[in-house]
């Protein structure tokens, strides 16, 4: 179970924590972490473009008005906004649907996830339950806004409701994967998966972002949990 952490103390003494959180900024693994952020999405999107033919031609087989991928603003470091790419997996009009949903989230804290969700398309079931959507945030990978590892961005509205204390995931760069995804996902509840975030941050190494690396890879097909 990941490390739990004192909150009564963080909001009397945030500053000292989230200063302990950001000393964790080695300039040699911050280089070195970019340099693989680099490598991994130029081969991912080499690699992976065959697919992301495929799968482009099958959302718009299903969906032809709609377009292929799925933008939205997410909150980087330091709460910086940007524009994440993702396959389209679900109907067009999902976000001003999202309203008559909210009562129905399956997850505690400020995250929506729905397991049946109306809104997700035949051809997004499938991507969505292979993480294939979330291929195209190599993009933003390369543009700097993500990194491969790091903890999940977060939607504004999200934000919005965070604690000076949840806050402190957002004092390093996104990531596409992260300790959160491999170490159960949609089965943990958002207070756990900000504790894990924040343990690592304070153990960030390249040996600790290739494992997770790996793992991700282990999950990609065929995870049970992601929805």
């Amino acid at each position: 179970m990941a490390q739990r952490y004192d909150r009564e103390a963080v909001v009397t003494d945030s500053d000292s924590l989230r200063l302990a959180l950001t000393k964790q900024n080695d300039l040699s693994y911050l280089v070195v972490k970019r340099i693989i952020d680099i490598a991994g999405a130029l081969f991912g999107l080499v690699f992976f473009l065959p697919l992301f033919l495929l799968v482009a031609l099958c959302i718009k087989l299903e969906d032809p008005k709609g377009s292929v991928f799925f933008y939205q603003t997410r909150i980087g470091k330091g709460e910086k906004p940007f524009r994440m790419f993702k396959f389209r997996s679900m109907v067009s009009n999902a976000e001003e649907r999202l309203k008559e949903l909210l009562a129905k989230n399956e997850i505690q804290g400020a995250m929506f996830k729905m397991k049946d969700d109306p809104r997700i398309t035949k051809v997004g079931k499938f991507i969505r339950k292979t993480s294939i959507d979330e291929l195209p945030q190599l993009i933003n990978v390369l543009r700097g806004e993500m990194s491969l590892v790091g903890p999940r961005p977060p939607l504004k509205r999200e934000v919005a409701e965070y604690t000076e204390y949840d806050k402190l995931r957002l004092t390093v760069t996104g990531g596409c994967t992260g300790l959160w995804q491999v170490s159960g996902r949609n089965d943990l509840s958002f207070e756990q998966m900000v504790e894990l975030d924040l343990k690592y941050i304070q153990n960030r190494s390249i040996a600790g972002d290739l494992k997770i690396i790996f793992k991700t890879f282990k999950l990609l097909i065929g995870a049970k949990d992601a929805f």
